[in-house]
């Protein structure tokens, strides 16, 4: 998919700051409710409300699906195929009545015909950048395998266009411990050597929850971050 590039929008970026980093670790976020709420097409036909949105991306097959339904402690809110691409729509899933988590098309499916690959396309930008609910972008990066040049390509792309992102390993119980950690440090050395400032990352597993707590204490920091009034400007 050739990703287009907008002017970047510094408020957004600037919403994960260096302290939220870190402070996530302090927080615990019980998820009492999960729903599904609407799936379509286009970021214009999104819930119409002013609450704040973490999406979930990645690669087809990289265990979205199991990944959602591992957080929300249900296990059949997102459904799972065992084909690969079968998210074709932006699905909504309201938590706890107080943020949406949302799930977004993979990209990277070689069995798609150029035509759907460019209608996915134009669904996964027009939401990413045109989306002002949209807190954070969570990427699924398969922990598997070394880094891929379709995920590379696409968080350099969140990147210029100031994205706010974080980057989730999933499938953590499938590799041995060695080959996780090697898998991991490999990706974010890469990473390191375009960015300045490496964004947060998580290791999961759907079938142990590994990292759900980290996961969703990242997501209460977030939101605890937005609840919080602003500093007074003070006049010189």
């Amino acid at each position: 998919m050739a990703w287009q590039k907008q002017p970047k929008n510094c408020l957004r970026f600037l919403l994960l700051s260096p302290c939220i980093k870190f402070a996530f670790k302090t927080f615990n976020m019980i998820v009492k409710s999960a729903e599904f709420h609407i799936s379509n097409s286009r970021a214009d036909r999104c819930p119409d409300t002013e609450m704040p949105e973490f999406a979930f991306i990645g690669r087809s097959n990289v265990g979205k699906s199991s990944l959602i339904n591992m957080l929300t402690a249900r296990k059949s809110l997102a459904k799972t195929s065992a084909t690969p691409g079968k998210t074709l729509l932006i699905n909504h899933f309201l938590i706890n009545n107080e943020w949406y988590l949302v799930d977004l098309p993979g990209y990277g499916y070689a069995k798609r015909g150029k035509r759907e690959m460019e209608k996915l396309s134009q669904i996964i930008q027009h939401y990413v950048l045109e989306r002002q609910q949209l807190t954070c972008l969570f990427v699924l990066i398969d922990s598997r395998h070394e880094p891929q040049r379709i995920d590379m390509e696409f968080i350099e792309w969140l990147g210029e266009n100031g994205v706010p992102f974080g980057i989730i390993f999933t499938k953590a119980d499938k590799p041995k411990r060695g080959e996780l950690n090697n898998n991991v440090k490999r990706f974010m050395t890469r990473m390191s050597e375009q960015w300045e400032e490496l964004p947060p990352h998580f290791i999961t597993s759907s079938q142990s929850g590994m990292g759900r707590d980290e996961v969703l204490g990242y997501v209460e920091a977030v939101m605890n971050s937005l609840k919080a009034p602003a500093e007074p400007v003070v006049q010189l």
